[in-house]
């Protein structure tokens, strides 16, 4: 089986590298997958003045899944619309169909507190949005800028959708929520545009097929402030292409962060293109600290729903909920450092090798520490403010054979070596990860 790997630019490089490193684990533990890598986005621009060449496309075409890292950076914004890269992640949309996207927002009791909302709002939240991928009004034509009557220049869109386009992203909404908790609410703007007026009807028609899953319909403003106020009243949402876009981002900030949460696009064959829901970052590319957890758990995505992988996948939950304390995520704009290696198989965490003798602190500091068994092989990840640390000190993130982490969190400490013993340190806001 082989997964086309489309790195992208900024970032994308540096987080996709570890994902493939992740499947040559998987590999060797007896994972029949190869990789495969192209240009696309900036990259391709510069390199054959196209952001989706067409051995990209060849490379994709022959492949099961794509993984893919993110495209775009200010160097490109000047560029004719059909260079700029954003049009090589469009055209792959389209080329291959992939209407359906899935964007899941959870937030662990844990980390409650790096959500910009009130905790008691937001924990235990576990939302999924289904948007509508290849209509609407970001492929609708006639689209451009003209000079109208009056001599002034004008842009114009198109908002289109067929009653099949609609139908089929509806289904699958419907079988999503079947398979959690029931419910699902269609967002549209039906008291406005006649296009989401066919949206809300025909997603009506097919909720006559799902008797036992509970539909709702919601206007996009009033669905934008809900998500805000209660958005645990959501299990499944349902949207257009633009509503979805937008409504999506959202909210993946009422987890703290957009840079943590993955992605799945799908064509009706299973066929998939899988990435993490944040940008490039340019400002941060090639720094060392963009924190690459989306991508491996849109890599866990792929295993799950183009390759049938579900053992390998099922190890892969976060482990945001067992294994680390609240607010240890940090905006991806703001990681320090995270630093990805595969451990050997037979390696002993740290904290259990009989050669090193740990402190009275140490000790008593353990009835913080917490594991959780994974990622098969072994990975460890380093934060960046280790035990040299100008203002704070964590020690940790080991794993063993089985599963996905295994995180021992040591507790912080002070720059004079004293421990923090309840509260945070004093840099405010959620600790390194």
């Amino acid at each position: 089986m082989k997964i086309a790997v489309l790195a992208g630019d900024g970032i994308g490089p540096e987080i996709t590298a570890q994902a493939v490193r992740v499947l040559e684990v998987l590999a060797r533990d007896g994972l029949d997958v190869q990789t495969e890598s192209a240009l696309v986005g900036g990259a391709a621009v510069d390199a054959t003045g196209d952001p989706l060449p067409e051995e990209t496309l060849r490379v994709c075409e022959s492949a099961r899944a794509i993984l893919f890292g993110a495209v775009g950076g200010p160097a490109y914004d000047k560029l004719p619309r059909p260079q700029r890269p954003e049009q090589g992640l469009l055209r792959l949309r389209k080329h291959f169909d992939l209407f359906a996207n899935l964007r899941p927002a959870m937030v662990y009791p844990e980390l409650a507190e790096a959500s910009p909302l009130k905790a008691d709002i937001v924990a235990g939240l576990d939302i999924l949005i289904m948007r509508e991928l290849t209509g609407d009004i970001y492929f609708g034509q006639p689209r451009g800028i003209r000079t109208n009557e009056a001599g002034e220049r004008e842009g114009f869109d198109t908002m289109r959708y067929s009653e099949s386009e609609i139908r089929r992203i509806a289904q699958r909404g419907f079988e999503a929520a079947r398979r959690r908790q029931r419910r699902l609410c269609s967002v549209d703007k039906a008291n406005v545009l006649e296009t989401t007026q066919l949206w809300r009807d025909v997603v009506t028609e097919v909720g006559k097929d799902y008797p036992d899953v509970e539909l709702s319909h919601m206007y996009v403003d009033n669905a934008a402030m809900q998500l805000i106020r209660q958005p645990r009243q959501f299990d499944v949402i349902v949207t257009g292409n633009m509503f979805g876009d937008i409504l999506s981002d959202a909210a993946s900030m009422l987890t703290g962060s957009i840079g943590m949460l993955p992605s799945a696009s799908l064509n009706a064959s299973g066929f998939g293109m899988y990435e993490p829901i944040h940008g490039s970052a340019p400002d941060i590319a090639g720094t060392n600290k963009a924190n690459p957890l989306a991508t491996i758990l849109s890599l866990a995505m792929l295993l799950r729903y183009s390759l049938d992988e579900e053992a390998a996948a099922a190890g892969w939950k976060p482990p945001y909920g067992k294994c680390w304390p609240m607010g240890c995520v940090r905006p991806i704009s703001r990681v320090r450092v995270i630093k990805c290696q595969v451990a050997p198989k037979w390696a002993t965490p740290w904290w259990q090798r009989s050669e090193r003798r740990e402190s009275g602190q140490e000790q008593a500091g353990r009835k913080h520490e917490q594991e959780v068994s994974g990622w098969s092989g072994g990975l460890a990840w380093h934060g960046g403010l280790g035990p040299d640390g100008p203002d704070a000190r964590r020690e940790g993130l080991r794993s063993v054979r089985s599963g996905v982490l295994q995180h021992v969190e040591r507790g912080w400490q002070g720059a004079d070596g004293r421990r923090a013993a309840g509260r945070r340190p004093r840099h405010q806001g959620p600790v390194r990860a």
